[in-house]
Order: C-alpha cells, then sequence, then structure tokens
C-alpha cells in the first residue's frame, strides 16, 4: 500500500496546487505524511455527514472538492463544527486533502465532469489558461449539443441528468429558443458574463446565479442562462476524480479501493413553486 505522501504527490500531479486561485486554500488539511492508504472517499464537500461516512468506509483519505478552510481560522478547536470534522477525522486516522480551483481549470477539470453529465462535446475552455501551451486548461468548456433543444426542453435534461436537488435547474429566456451551443461551468460563474457573450453560445450552465448579474444578461441579449444548485454541477467531478486516480493506482499497482460519496450535501432541501397571483401578473397589486 502506499503512504499518503505517494498518494498525494500523485493528486497533487493531476490537479497542481500552482494552478489554484491566489485566494484559494488547496492541499492536505490534516494526516500523517507516513501513514498507508488503501482506501480513498471522494465527495464534495468536507461536512461531518461525509466525515463520517468515511469513518464507516473505513477511508484512510478523503479527497474533497470544497476547502475546510478557505478563508483561514485561528482555531481547530471541536466547538465549532469545522473543528470537530478535524477532530473527528485525525482520531480515526484520515487524511483530508482538497483540490479546489486548481481541479477547475485542469485538463480535465470540473467543468468537463459537468459536460460529460449533460453529453455535451466540449471544444475548448471558457476561459483558458495562459500558461497552457496545448490550451486545453482554464475555467469552463464551450461545448456543443448532439442535437438543438429548446430551452426548456434543455433546462428539463439538465435537471433529469445532474444529480437531484431541491432546486432543480432554472431558467432564463424565451423557453422556446434554439440551444445548440451552450458553455458550462462548474460552481459559481457569474463572474464570467463577459468570457461567455464573447463565445457567442446560445446558452449558459452555471450555478449561483445573483439577481443583478442574471438580470444584466439576460437583457444584454440573446444569451439564455441555466441556473442549478452549485453541489449538483459540481458532484460529476467526484466520479471523474476517482476514475483518475483509480488509474494512478493501477498504473504504480497500488491496489487503491476508491469511493464516491452519494450524500447530498446541497444545503437546500425543500423546494416550493410560486403559485399564481390573484390578478394573474404574478407581482404584488
Amino acid at each position: 500500500m502506499p503512504a499518503l505522501s505517494e498518494v498525494i504527490a500523485a493528486l497533487d500531479a493531476l490537479w497542481p496546487p500552482a494552478t489554484a486561485q491566489e485566494w484559494d486554500a488547496v492541499g492536505t488539511v490534516c494526516g500523517d505524511p507516513d501513514a498507508e492508504v488503501s482506501r480513498v472517499l471522494v465527495a464534495v464537500d468536507p461536512v461531518r455527514e461525509v466525515a463520517d461516512e468515511a469513518i464507516a468506509l473505513g477511508a484512510d483519505l478523503l479527497l474533497t472538492h470544497h476547502p475546510l478552510y478557505l478563508r483561514g481560522t485561528t482555531t481547530v478547536g471541536a466547538h465549532t463544527f469545522k473543528g470537530r470534522v478535524v477532530h473527528t477525522l485525525i482520531k480515526h486516522d484520515i487524511a483530508l486533502h482538497v483540490a479546489h480551483t486548481n481541479a477547475d481549470v485542469a485538463d480535465p477539470g470540473v467543468s468537463d465532469a459537468l459536460a460529460g453529465a449533460l453529453d455535451l462535446r466540449v471544444t475548448g475552455p471558457l476561459v483558458p489558461d495562459a500558461d497552457d501551451p496545448h490550451g486545453r486548461r482554464g475555467l469552463g468548456r464551450v461545448c456543443e449539443l448532439a442535437e438543438p433543444l429548446s430551452l426548456a426542453a434543455f433546462a428539463q435534461y439538465a435537471a433529469e441528468r445532474l444529480p437531484a436537488t431541491a432546486q432543480g435547474v432554472r431558467a432564463a429566456g424565451d423557453p422556446d429558443a434554439l440551444i445548440r451551443t451552450v458553455a458550462v461551468c462548474g460552481g459559481s460563474g457569474d463572474s464570467l458574463f463577459t468570457q461567455v457573450r464573447a463565445t457567442g453560445v446560445d446558452a449558459y450552465l452555471t450555478a449561483d446565479l445573483r439577481h443583478h448579474p442574471a438580470s444584466e444578461a439576460v437583457e444584454h441579449g440573446p444569451l439564455a442562462l441555466l441556473d442549478a444548485a452549485h453541489w449538483a454541477t459540481e458532484w460529476p467531478w467526484c466520479e471523474q476524480a476517482a476514475a483518475q486516480l483509480d488509474a494512478v493506482s493501477e498504473r504504480h499497482g497500488w491496489g487503491l479501493r476508491t469511493h464516491v460519496s452519494r450524500a447530498v450535501t446541497d444545503p437546500w432541501t425543500a423546494h416550493a413553486a410560486s403559485g399564481a397571483h390573484p390578478d394573474h401578473s404574478g407581482a404584488p397589486n
């Protein structure tokens, strides 16, 4: 069995820490470099539910996309929920490693996994990495649909192909507009509207779209928007990452057992559709 340090070296080769955004917090949060690793759990969020799953599974390493301490901390005391996660993992000899924006820009990366979940053909990165001589790394992906769909049909298709969440998929634009090309970005993507418009795609699918940026994008036209749950747009990466780690394990003869968490850690748990207002305008009198 490999040592944790060997596995971390392989993970850093897949998702180099140097490619992460300056504000990000990637890498190993806890773990003994000399400890042996035989079982790995891959998940989006390093929350208590996932830590408990890692314990039940007998995992030696928890690999997550989201950082535990993105904004830093002055304590890992167990009186905080994040500190409790650290204490729980250490008590059970489970290491925690994070691949966040370095996994976003990788080739393949988070948005490749999102495109794959939707059976889209990737034609290139949305925001290319200037340091990539091959032009394949970068944020987001520009894609083509196998066949044109109306915006309403594509939204329904995306809701069916992505992991189920309370939010589902919201759409903005003409429901009957034909969608042939789409840009996708796993996670929060409303900072990329300028780059999306420059590609000339028919639609943009991402998560966490805020009112004002979305409103301005729609007014700018004719771009259609699809807003999915943050967790749902990034969960496909877990399966992709597990497959990549399995390939590394096979190449080195490590015999790692890699698992993907099915825990739905999206924070929203219910959805109530708005009913028609008595005056049928949908707005208050």
